[in-house]
């Protein structure tokens, strides 16, 4: 399945770019065979821990534990990530080589063209909604607006 996402142009991929789940070895490659515009965009599989301090939870019954930023169950099975989207842009931007603005376009307008929304959302435009995500320099989030409304975090 991964051969054919990679090879085949007329698919879309979504990846985790934390160095976990995928080897950013492996994610250079990703991007490399995805190259041109879009088709490949971050996406994260965030737990409860995303953004918190807590170490572990439970989930269906099991034991989940943070560390270092990987989340697995007591066999060791990996069972997530507290990936939020800020560190994947960081991620993508000092690991793998990719541009400040090609990586906000991995996080935004990619997935809403990949979602059919890119007439109403993932790009700063007249008629678009105004859901918008202040960064510092270092790609840290400062501030969040949903629907032109800022939330208080």
């Amino acid at each position: 399945m991964v051969g054919a996402a990679l090879t085949h142009s007329g698919l879309w991929a979504g990846i985790i770019a934390d160095g976990h789940h995928v080897h950013p070895a492996a994610l250079a490659t990703a991007l490399r065979a995805k190259r041109g515009p879009g088709k490949l965009f971050l996406v994260t599989d965030a737990m409860p821990t995303a953004g918190h301090s807590e170490g572990e939870f439970h989930l269906n019954g099991r034991l989940v534990t943070r560390k270092n930023g990987v989340l697995t169950l007591d066999d060791g099975t990996l069972a997530g990530s507290d990936l939020t989207m800020d560190a994947a842009l960081r991620f993508t931007v000092a690991n793998l080589g990719v541009s400040v603005e090609e990586a906000l376009r991995m996080a935004s307008l990619y997935p809403a063209q990949f979602l059919g929304l890119d007439r109403a959302r993932g790009r700063l435009a007249p008629g678009f909604r105004a859901d918008l995500v202040h960064l510092s320099p270092d790609l840290a989030v400062e501030q969040v607006w949903i629907g032109g409304a800022a939330v208080r975090g």
